[in-house]
């Protein structure tokens, strides 16, 4: 049954006073003729995110595009005999989420896999569990290969824990075994892993990355970024119809979370590969951009970077964007560093990170020497973008130390002044740490920082993990959204799955509150620091219209208004009037791309 009027309109009176919103207007076209439509949504809470964050009360939808966005009483001109009436007995119905960063094809195998679920583990747990896959895979042995992924490298138990190859040695197998860190930054590999792929003492320590070795200079197993390509030769391919497999996988949960749109920020050839087959099968559920990576030495010869680029955009990419979700290749990835916890650290920052000069049970933190050294110099990155913006191309920038923020930004003011006028959407994934010298600089060179609103707050990964060695100072301006929205940048969300767990609804409770899981203890209670939280109706909008800016979707997607294209979600709360902690529970119970239900919950 619809909710009544006096429940409609308190709950609406309850959303405006908390956000200042306008209030519902009848829009002028509702006294025009009109086409019956093919579905119309009413009786509910119609949160738009249009200009002005208007409420409504009903939608209509024609031929996968909106029709009109207003009243009950004024969508009634709009239904016909054929019209698919839902009534949403005054639920909250909101843009679709579009996820500015993400590594869907991982996300997807991850689902599929040997996973340790990011589960706090000691070594003997972590041996365990992994024991547990090789014992369930027998017929795997010797030679198979098992792929392990879901380790919360940060999250060893006790803290400062790590694993090598020792630790899988331990393991009653002759199987090659390598583990996938949470953060995409570091691999750990066993002896026979090594062997497979050549590695030993004489192996090159990549310029973008580095390969863990002990006192002699043997390779302990931990391969950190660019050291990764180490392993290739232990690693087989995944063949085409797994890596179909795993994609279907990543889009099932994608809509199960309500996400219509998403960019694989470091998009590989068998990702974008699988998502072409199934959208050439009719499979395609999320409108799907990706940003191919431009490795670093290939950088010093833009040019080729350029026409590589060009190759794989006319191979795959749709042309724009339709009701029926497509393929859309214009990004490329760019990474200027790795990441800011330790034992990696290989962000990369203006002033050391600390280093422990104390003893056991009693710390003392001092100035270390390492700031870690930029992936790509000044002089390569800036005609890179240079040339990137020349073709029409948007760079994504995965920077997270304060260094790497600034130096991402001085490439693209170069940018700006070598192609001024041009719609360049260069963003830049994740700023951890940023220089407050350089806050304002993203507004004024309209730079995206595109962030993982889950990682601000308390958890292993910032206090056991960052905490210390960045120091009292740099950790209060630890994961800066506040002091960023304060500065007036256009903040997008992106998730970075498989990173975290796909959890779009967590994040953005994180995001509003800078509390994390209470389950976790107190250890990880309150906030992370004293940087501002985020409005609730900014927190919404950087999940759908500034992150429909980012992948130059904008004037398609991100707010319901007549005229765009119907990629919305229905939810089971209300989010813009619950008590913030509730929103981390929030379900989706409709998913729909281009007026097509791509899911419904069972009993809506």
């Amino acid at each position: 049954m619809p909710a009544t009027n006096s429940l409609r309109t308190a709950t609406v009176a309850l959303i405006t006073a908390a956000t200042s919103f306008l209030p519902l207007a009848p829009r002028a076209a509702e006294s025009a003729p009109a086409t019956p439509a093919d579905t119309i949504l009413r009786h509910g809470l119609i949160y738009t995110i249009n200009p002005h964050d208007q409420i409504a009360e009903a939608i209509a939808i024609k031929d996968g595009r909106i029709l009109y966005v207003g009243t009950d009483a004024g969508v009634r001109q709009y239904i016909g005999p054929g019209t698919q009436l839902i009534d949403l007995a005054g639920r909250m119905l909101m843009p679709g989420l579009i996820d500015g960063h993400m590594h869907p094809l991982s996300g997807g195998g991850q689902l599929m896999t040997c996973n340790l679920d990011y589960a706090p583990l000691t070594v003997p747990q972590f041996q365990q569990r992994i024991q547990a896959c090789l014992d369930t895979g027998k017929d795997k042995e010797p030679a198979g290969l098992l792929r392990v992924t879901g380790w919360y490298r940060q999250f060893m138990r006790p803290a400062g824990t790590d694993a090598d190859a020792a630790t899988l040695d331990a393991l009653s197998t002759q199987r090659p075994v390598i583990v996938e860190s949470t953060d995409g930054h570091t691999l750990v590999a066993n002896t026979r892993a090594m062997a497979l792929a050549g590695v030993s003492a004489t192996t090159p320590e990549p310029a973008d990355g580095h390969i863990g070795r002990d006192a002699a200079g043997k390779a302990t197993g931990v391969f950190e970024d660019g050291g990764q390509r180490a392993l290739a030769g232990a690693v087989p391919p995944s063949s085409p119809e797994e890596n179909v497999a795993m994609a279907q996988a990543a889009l099932d949960a994608l809509r199960h979370q309500g996400v219509t749109t998403f960019l694989d920020a470091a998009a590989a050839p068998d990702s974008l590969a699988a998502f072409a087959a199934v959208a050439k099968a009719g499979g395609l559920t999320a409108r799907a951009h990706f940003a191919p990576v431009i490795e670093a030495q290939a950088a010093e010869h833009p040019a080729a970077v350029v026409d590589a680029l060009k190759a794989t955009i006319a191979q795959y990419d749709g042309g724009a964007i339709v009701a029926q979700p497509g393929i859309t290749v214009r990004n490329a990835k760019i990474f200027m560093d790795g990441v800011l916890q330790a034992p990696a650290q290989t962000a990369v920052l203006l002033a050391p990170y600390r280093v422990d000069t104390g003893k056991p049970g009693h710390p003392h933190w001092v100035p270390g020497t390492r700031t870690g050294e930029p992936y790509f110099a000044q002089d390569v990155l800036n005609p890179m973008l240079v040339a990137l913006a020349e073709a029409g191309i948007d760079p994504h920038i995965h920077a997270i130390g304060d260094r790497a923020v600034h130096q991402a930004l001085d490439g693209i003011e170069v940018m700006r002044h070598a192609v001024p006028g041009a719609d360049v959407r260069a963003a830049i994934a994740h700023a951890e740490m940023v220089d407050p010298a350089d806050y304002a600089r993203f507004a004024r060179l309209d730079a995206i920082p595109v962030m993982s609103f889950q990682w601000a707050k308390p958890g292993p990964d910032s206090i056991d993990a960052a905490r210390d060695y960045l120091g009292p100072v740099r950790f209060e301006r630890m994961e800066p959204e506040g002091s960023l929205y304060a500065a007036h940048a256009r903040i997008a969300y992106g998730s970075d799955w498989p990173v975290d767990r796909l959890d779009e609804w967590f994040a953005l409770k994180v995001g509003i509150t800078r509390t994390g899981d209470p389950a976790l203890g107190a250890k990880y209670a309150g906030r992370l620091n004293a940087q501002n939280d985020l409005p609730r109706a900014f927190a919404l909008r950087a999940i759908t219209m500034n992150a429909a800016y980012e992948l130059h979707q904008d004037e398609a997607t991100g707010s319901l208004e007549a005229g765009k294209l119907a990629d919305l979600i229905v939810l089971d709360r209300h989010v813009l009037a619950v008590p913030a902690a509730q929103i981390a529970q929030t379900r989706v119970l409709l998913t729909m791309v281009g007026g097509r239900i791509v899911y419904r919950a069972e009993g809506f």
